[in-house]
């Protein structure tokens, strides 16, 4: 090599960031194996490059004394006059795949700070066990069948959003792993599209997926007077709708975060409406007691309603109507949530195990009748 090509070398090391020391070595290694299979010699053979002139020798270590485990070697100069040539081939080799390692470096160091962060791309190919989708030119990430809603089929150079949840390092390509399954994506789109979140003024709390189906997002204000649910929902539901556009028409109910969790418990109920909740922090239970025609709502499809709102709030909840809680002696809490109700109109507050009010008439200074009144008592 002459001296205009370690020049061209060097540039191209700082143009791609490669470690030029560390290419020149390569080179000196492959073109090593180069000439000891020209040489055809069951001696193995060094090459050094110099760094400035670009010269490139050849040697051949001779052993000429020592012991067979340790042997003295004599570096024999064996550089053939057509060097120029093998060393090009072999510069082109080394410089490609020296290129080839430090783009998988860039991209991987690049990508393995944004885990947790939202990508958008398209989809390359899609079959049962994963889909590609390019993120950008020569990047691509890998959705996997566990990490696909499966409620949700892709088409080719359909453009999706998605959450990385790993990057590795591979042989070949780093390995970008996103999802569309998990919980933090539904906050990455909420960013999206409402500023207030984005700012830091609206927070979201906590989330509850069942990907494809429903979701509960639990959200607070950080400004006085800011309704959190009405940001996030947007003028006529159009900031919701474009998450749910997103997730293919997965529900999403937006619930006001509270501090109080009976509070928090009844609210990640919606849209069932809940008369009473009594907590237990001692098996972290809330007892809910709900209207008897709203038991069902509550409870929601093949439990789903309940079941969000558990993993939501992280309490265990145990949802009764009105007469399953009379029936379960909870006349006190039927009391407490009958209280409420009572629209004035003279009529005991009780309801019968039959989930229907009591027809009799309170008595003077009561919300009970004379029956109710001694049950409530007791």
């Amino acid at each position: 090599m002459s001296s205009d090509l370690m020049d061209a070398l060097r540039e191209l090391a700082r143009e791609k960031n490669i470690d030029e020391y560390d290419m020149l070595e390569r080179l000196e290694q492959q073109l090593a194996l180069t000439y000891k299979r020209m040489l055809d010699t069951e001696n193995d053979c060094t090459v050094t490059i110099d760094r400035e002139s670009g010269r490139i020798y050849v040697y051949e270590l001779v052993p000429v004394g020592g012991t067979e485990e340790e042997p003295v070697l004599e570096a024999k100069d064996v550089t053939p006059s057509d060097i120029s040539r093998f060393a090009a081939q072999a510069a082109k080799q080394v410089i490609t795949q020296s290129i080839r390692e430090a783009e998988r470096e860039q991209i991987f160091e690049e990508y393995a700070d944004r885990i947790g962060d939202s990508i958008t791309g398209t989809v390359q190919q899609s079959d049962s066990r994963y889909t590609l989708v390019k993120i950008r030119e020569g990047v691509e990430a890998l959705l996997p069948s566990a990490e696909q809603p499966g409620n949700e089929r892709y088409e080719h150079n359909q453009r999706l959003k998605a959450l990385i949840i790993d990057v590795r390092k591979t042989s070949n390509e780093p390995s970008i792993v996103v999802s569309r399954t998990h919980p933090n994506l539904l906050k990455r789109l909420f960013e999206l599209e409402v500023p207030e979140i984005y700012d830091g003024i609206v927070e979201i709390k906590s989330v509850a997926r069942e990907p494809g189906l429903r979701s509960k997002i639990a959200v607070s204000s950080r400004e006085p007077g800011l309704d959190p649910v009405g940001a996030c929902v947007g003028p006529k539901g159009s900031r919701v709708r474009m998450v749910v556009a997103e997730l293919r028409g997965e529900r999403i109910d937006v619930i006001p975060w509270s501090e109080d969790p009976a509070t928090f418990v009844g609210n990640a109920l919606s849209p069932a409406k809940v008369a009473r909740v009594m907590v237990s922090d001692d098996d972290h239970t809330a007892t809910v007691i709900v209207p008897d025609d709203q038991l069902s709502l509550a409870i929601g499809k093949e439990g789903q309603n309940a079941r969000l709102a558990a993993k939501l709030t992280g309490w265990r909840i145990d949802i009764k109507s009105m007469g399953q809680a009379h029936a379960a002696g909870l006349a006190p809490a039927i009391a407490g949530a009958e209280g409420e109700a009572d629209d004035g109109d003279g009529r005991c507050v009780a309801v019968t195990s039959s989930g229907i009010r009591c027809r009799n008439q309170a008595r003077p200074g009561s919300r009970y009748c004379g029956v109710h009144e001694k049950e409530a008592a007791e």
